[in-house]
């Protein structure tokens, strides 16, 4: 993926937060953008180990979370901690603009 410019990214948040009247529902915002825009399931590694990314979760107090699974675990990774492939799957831009909205 390039690298979004300043503008780009504004706008993704934006249209991520364009109903939203507090901290909750912008995060909520974002939940539903990558929800909808990631292309799942998809491999990346953690810790070195190869995992699926099959969902993505809001969890009350943990934000925004990949669900990885392997074999029979399954993990609860914050998105902006997730290692991305390369190259990182589509919709990938809706993480980083979760990151911006953030910083």
């Amino acid at each position: 993926m390039t690298q979004l410019s300043k503008a780009e990214l504004d706008a993704l948040v934006e249209e991520a937060v364009v109903d939203a009247y507090d901290e909750d529902e912008q995060l909520s915002g974002f939940h539903v953008m990558i929800d909808e825009h990631l292309a799942l399931p998809f491999q990346t590694t953690v810790l070195g180990v190869e995992v699926t990314v099959k969902k993505i979760d809001l969890l009350p107090g943990r934000g925004i979370v990949a669900i990885c699974v392997r074999g029979s675990h399954r993990q609860a990774i914050g998105i902006l901690d997730l290692p991305l492939p390369a190259p990182p799957p589509g919709g990938s831009e809706w993480i980083e603009a979760y990151r911006h909205w953030g910083s």
